[in-house]
């Protein structure tokens, strides 16, 4: 397969929705990214790797750190993990306090802001350096020791994270978090500042992509538990609009309010492409479309 030609065919298409959108101006520090940016890579199973354009340009990954937040949560917890956040689909925007009140204190899925909260309180309680041991296991999944937090970010979200601080008091008024609210919120927004890039993505992802023997840093997978894993990205990962990212693209997948979407083609490939505009539904105008193109062209998804 030639992804390089297949890439230049996206990169043409998508080029009339290159002014489409606005990047995540509630977050101040995101509003300053320059919006132009696009960057794509992707990663066989044998290892190739095809990066496109700023593909090795680090951005925001924001929620996209929710799949490595569950999947080291999944490693302590097990199945009773699910005693505590839901599998379904959200039906309802990312933040959504509504939601919440109606079910109880018991967020509808991981990958909403509510159930990636709860995601760092378990953290929290498990570890004895959260921060430390949640960055160190994200360089092992990628294996590159430079990734950091982005500080700027983290504190900016904090300062402006309202309603995130109202979910999370939502949480712990019905017992659904453990932890002080401010050290779990602050330990949340850390996790969603840190920066990768493309390249450096599409490598983390090939742990849900190749279904071999997951142990990275300590934290072991069944291969029946990351099929569940790469489940709940289909259904949930791109908060209302999961369904619409299925019926286009046919992968498994997260998404970012920095511009960030990773994907898998199980036992095929992981994919990430970043471009900073979102649509209305906070996922990336040009990289829903890229991934949509790359599906068609290649005939490969998980349908």
């Amino acid at each position: 397969m030639d992804y390089q030609k297949i890439f230049d065919d996206i990169w043409e298409e998508i080029r009339p929705f290159s002014e489409k959108g606005k990047q995540a101006d509630y977050i101040p520090a995101l509003a300053k990214v320059n919006p132009d940016q696009f960057g794509m890579c992707l990663q066989t199973v044998s290892g190739d790797v095809y990066p496109y354009r700023q593909a090795d340009t680090r951005f925001s990954i924001q929620s996209i750190s929710k799949v490595f937040a569950l999947a080291m949560c999944l490693s302590l917890r097990g199945e009773s993990l699910w005693k505590r956040i839901g599998k379904e689909p959200s039906g309802t925007a990312f933040n959504s306090l509504i939601q919440l009140e109606v079910e109880k204190g018991i967020p509808r899925n991981p990958f909403i802001n509510a159930g990636a909260i709860v995601l760092s309180d378990i953290l929290i309680t498990e570890l004895v350096r959260p921060e430390e041991e949640f960055l160190h296991f994200v360089r092992e999944l990628c294996g590159t020791e430079s990734i950091v937090y982005n500080d700027e970010v983290a504190h900016s979200e904090r300062e402006h994270g309202f309603l995130n601080a109202a979910i999370a008091n939502m949480l712990k008024s019905h017992g659904t978090i453990e932890n002080d609210i401010e050290h779990v919120l602050m330990f949340y927004f850390k996790m969603c500042s840190v920066e990768m890039s493309c390249r450096e993505l599409a490598s983390a992802f090939m742990a849900f992509a190749d279904r071999r023997p997951f142990n990275i840093d300590g934290y072991r997978l069944t291969n029946s538990q990351i099929k569940r894993m790469n489940a709940v990205m289909q259904t949930c990962g791109f908060y209302d609009e999961a369904g619409e990212f299925s019926y286009l693209v046919g992968l498994p997948g997260k998404s970012g309010v920095g511009g960030g979407i990773v994907a898998i083609c199980p036992l095929k490939y992981s994919v990430a492409v970043w471009s900073p505009r979102l649509n209305s539904k906070g996922n990336s105008v040009m990289g829903m479309k890229a991934l949509e193109l790359l599906t068609t062209y290649t005939e490969e998804s998980i349908f």
